[in-house]
């Protein structure tokens, strides 16, 4: 099999995917659609030991009311339990779900979910598909053709996403500037080690963060960035910046923060300027 024939059928084969998982949705039977859906609270916020590993995030007792049977049930997020939670206080909303019928099989995100279609798998296959037909462009009609099938839709893309990145820069500068500051301290160092044969021992340090917010709000985190010489933070005290309408929204560096955000907006702009170039180039080779 040559490469144009093995990519059209790649292309085939995940159209037929792309085909099957869009006619899926319409009729409401992917596994996304066939979820129970809740909202449950933190009821109990486990401190993180000093030395222990992140694996799994804070551990918590999760609450919430089955609509079906009308029962309070409890719950925690031990073990693969969906998005892991890296910000928690009691009375945090979580979202809850499960299969119909396997309530033991539930899973967990950050903010309680709307229904969804599950149209992800169908448009990645898609998205595969146009890859497989770039490809093809570039085994029968030469590169040029490849540089224009590819540059060209993305340059749309990111020319239509810079705006939106722009104005979500503006939002968070903004953001940044309306939050609260209270003082915090870190009551908890983690380390996880990972052992690879090609690149040896890697160590990952994840510092825990506690504050209270101005409503006397306990709010535990692990801190991620922004905190110099995290290996030996434990027991430092900080300043925390927050967000008083989301409590996970918080910066221990808000020049920081805002620096990220612009260097977001010049990456965005060269990202279109670099893709502009590709399909130029394109066009002037053939």
């Amino acid at each position: 099999m040559g490469w144009e024939e093995f990519l059209v059928l790649w292309c085939a084969v995940w159209a037929v995917l792309a085909l099957a998982g869009y006619g899926m949705a319409l009729a409401g039977v992917t596994k996304t659609q066939r979820m129970v859906r809740y909202t449950g609270r933190i009821e109990q916020v486990r401190m993180p030991r000093h030395g222990g590993s992140r694996t799994g995030g804070i551990s918590v007792v999760i609450s919430y009311r089955d609509v079906t049977s009308g029962q309070e049930v409890t719950v925690t997020n031990d073990g693969e339990r969906g998005e892991v939670i890296t910000s928690a206080w009691e009375g945090r909303e979580i979202g809850v779900s499960h299969p119909r019928g396997r309530q033991h099989a539930y899973r967990l995100s950050t903010t309680p979910e709307e229904p969804s279609r599950g149209l992800g798998r169908p448009t990645l296959a898609l998205f595969l598909v146009c890859c497989g037909l770039v490809a093809l462009a570039a085994v029968g009609w030469g590169w040029p053709w490849a540089l224009i099938g590819l540059g060209g839709p993305l340059t749309v893309f990111a020319a239509v996403h810079l705006p939106g990145t722009v104005r979500a820069k503006n939002h968070r500068i903004e953001q940044l500037a309306a939050m609260d500051t209270v003082h915090g301290r870190i009551i908890a160092v983690l380390e996880d080690v990972t052992v690879d044969q090609d690149s040896g021992t890697s160590t990952t340090i994840t510092p825990v963060v506690s504050f209270t917010t101005y409503e006397g709000t306990a709010v535990t985190a692990h801190c991620t960035s922004n905190l110099p010489d995290p290996a030996a933070s434990y027991g430092r005290d900080v300043t925390v910046h927050y967000a008083p309408g989301d409590l996970a929204d918080f910066t221990l560096d808000r020049a920081a923060e805002r620096r990220g955000q612009k260097l977001d907006v010049v990456i965005n702009a060269l990202a279109v300027v670099v893709l502009l170039a590709t399909t130029v180039a394109g066009m002037a080779m053939l």
